[in-house]
């Protein structure tokens, strides 16, 4: 082999040399993926208008078959599961993980008319909540 065989046989060594260890060079990548161990998805949630919101960070999941949404009590529970394999002619690989995660709904919220969406890897979900009327009064300050 001459001098040039040899350069761009090292060269593509090093291109494919990363392959050989993708578990290593994927957690590189892992602290912010939801999915990572150790890991729950991150949630947003607000009242608005007499309904709460929750905004759930699912990427890369189907919805219809990897995503259960159950409510008991005040409790909802949002399970996610994720399977993705990776096939190449020389290795396999497969990444899999699940995940828990619930929120107590506000005092009064409609559990009978809850409704659930997906859209671009974001789950919203929606519970009517009745608006309760504020009731001021002032609070007497004692001495002594």
């Amino acid at each position: 082999m001459d001098l040039l065989e040899e350069a761009v046989m090292a060269k593509l060594e090093r291109r494919h040399a990363p392959a050989a260890f993708p578990h290593v060079l994927g957690w590189f990548g892992e602290p912010w993926s939801p999915w990572a161990p150790g890991r729950a998805f991150r949630v947003e949630d607000y009242v608005r208008d007499g309904t709460y919101v929750l905004h759930a960070e699912l990427p890369g999941v189907d919805p219809d078959k990897d995503v259960e949404i159950t409510v008991e009590g005040t409790l909802l529970t949002i399970r996610a599961e994720r399977r993705e394999e990776y096939t190449e002619p020389h290795r396999c690989e497969f990444r899999y993980g699940s995940l828990v995660r619930s929120v107590t709904l506000p005092e009064g919220a409609d559990t009978g008319h809850i409704t659930a969406s997906y859209d671009k890897g974001v789950l919203e979900i929606t519970v009517p909540v009745p608006e309760a009327k504020a009731q001021s009064r002032r609070i007497e300050i004692t001495h002594g």
